[in-house]
């Protein structure tokens, strides 16, 4: 039997010994009270939200090294949209810090549930003090969730789904990988797996996407006239961060290398958040250095090329440099302009002090159960998205799972895009899933999933 059902069987013994039906909670019982309860969860607040919710935040307490757990122990942030125990859940793992504002996820909306937030470790404040950067691994953070899970199961009893976008499906898999009975099914948005980070896709995939070549190349264009006008764009960069109080020596080096980066990653982050539509809006030749800075801000944001922008970020491009490998795009294009070659490996963006290794096998095991044991898999990616290059793949012993590719979509592909026929097929799965009939159609500002610019 698996924790989930033994949690389960704990709960009702514990209320049968208090005289209460299995499955009802006290008449006085609220569930703040409920939450507070649980054993090594912390209800630091209540926020307004919108009617028939509750919106709590709370932390739970985790060991540093779950395989050593008297060596230590922090905080890790999460909330929880609170909709009715009678409902399932939807656990969101986010991959990266917690979201400011709260917003329900499409499965949320799909079974009309409870959601609960969940920050991945080592993203401030959800780090241990000191930090032990070896303690940051795939195996732990699935840890931190199945955590979280199974005590949180004592008061939400019905179905759970897991979900997240980009880091945050791939982290829902890796969850499921090595706790694969803890939840009713897992829908991984725009999640890549780069199981071997030698033999990348991105360079032909953005050799061809899109719907004609004249847009790829006016993107090269635009590169490589920003790198002849490199003294403008400096002074337009340095002028910015010195009125923002923005840095390089820390982490990027200096604003040479911060600007080569922006400039490189234009035609990767055009198509994972901006696409075809836009095309038109790539400065044609003759187009003034102010045209061509507002084009790569809007396109990338230079603040992300700073001290201040990759800092918070550390976390993943320390997992991608140890773990989970990165993208690898070639420069060829504009090499001839270049005075800076190989910055986007992960090791130039973590500071020197934080000591990494990659390890080329640890997607190896992931990947090949997806392949061969995986179950209650949904994986939801979009056509036009870079990250789509090499996405999860179910195979032939992958039970009741399902892969959907959302015709023309950037990163914030999602169920809703499919076609008519694929999106009744993905919604039913779901609400099979936590069995549930299709709700009543709830629309709240708790449904504004806003696309967020991170690294992946």
């Amino acid at each position: 039997m698996n924790l989930r059902g033994l949690v389960t069987i704990a709960v009702a013994f514990g209320m049968l010994l208090l005289g209460t039906p299995v499955g009802a909670a006290p008449a006085d019982d609220d569930i703040r009270d409920r939450l507070a309860a649980v054993p090594g969860l912390t209800v630091v607040g209540e926020r307004p939200t919108e009617p028939g919710f509750r919106l709590f935040d709370l932390t739970f307490t985790q060991p540093n090294d779950h395989r050593h757990p008297e060596a230590g122990n922090f905080q890790q942030r999460l909330t929880l949209l609170h909709r009715d125990v009678e409902r399932p859940t939807v656990l969101y793992t986010t991959g990266y810090e917690l979201p400011t504002n709260v917003t329900r996820t499409e499965p949320t909306q799909l079974i009309d549930g409870n959601q609960i937030n969940l920050e991945h470790r080592f993203f401030t404040p959800s780090r241990p003090e000191p930090a032990d950067w070896d303690d940051l691994d795939i195996w732990q953070a699935a840890t931190d969730q199945h955590r979280v899970i199974s005590a949180l199961q004592a008061i939400y009893q019905r179905e759970w789904i897991t979900t997240g976008a980009s880091k945050g499906g791939m982290t829902a898999v890796y969850h499921r990988r090595f706790y694969p009975d803890d939840v009713d099914g897992t829908v991984a948005y725009v999640a890549p797996n780069d199981v071997n980070n030698d033999r990348d896709r991105y360079d032909a995939f953005l050799a061809s996407v899109g719907t004609d070549a004249a847009c790829r190349d006016a993107l090269t264009a635009v590169q490589r006239e920003a790198l002849l006008r490199r003294d403008e764009m400096l002074a337009k960069f340095r002028a910015y961060a010195d009125s923002e109080g923005l840095t390089f020596d820390r982490i990027i080096g200096d604003i040479d290398r911060g600007l080569e980066m922006v400039v490189l990653d234009a035609p990767f982050a055009f198509w994972q958040y901006r696409g075809q539509q836009d095309c038109a809006k790539i400065p044609a030749p003759g187009a003034s250095t102010d045209e061509i800075y507002a084009f790569f801000d809007e396109t990338v944001q230079f603040s992300f090329y700073t001290d201040q922008g990759i800092e918070p970020y550390t976390p993943y491009y320390f997992q991608a440099g140890t773990q989970l490998g990165w993208p690898y795009v070639s420069d060829e294009p504009l090499a001839d302009l270049l005075h800076h070659r190989e910055l986007s490996q992960p090791r130039n963006l973590v500071p020197r002090d934080i000591p990494m290794r990659f390890n080329p096998g640890a997607m190896r095991p992931v990947d090949a159960w997806v392949r061969d044991e995986g179950s209650e898999l949904m994986f939801v990616n979009g056509e036009r998205d870079p990250w789509s290059a090499e996405p999860f793949t179910i195979g032939p012993d992958t039970e009741d799972s399902y892969s959907y590719l959302v015709p023309g979509a950037n990163h914030g592909a999602k169920i809703a895009g499919l076609p008519a026929q694929q999106r009744a097929e993905a919604e039913a799965t779901v609400r099979r899933w936590a069995d549930v009939e299709a709700p009543a159609l709830r629309i709240t500002r708790l449904d504004v999933e806003p696309l967020t610019r991170r690294p992946i």
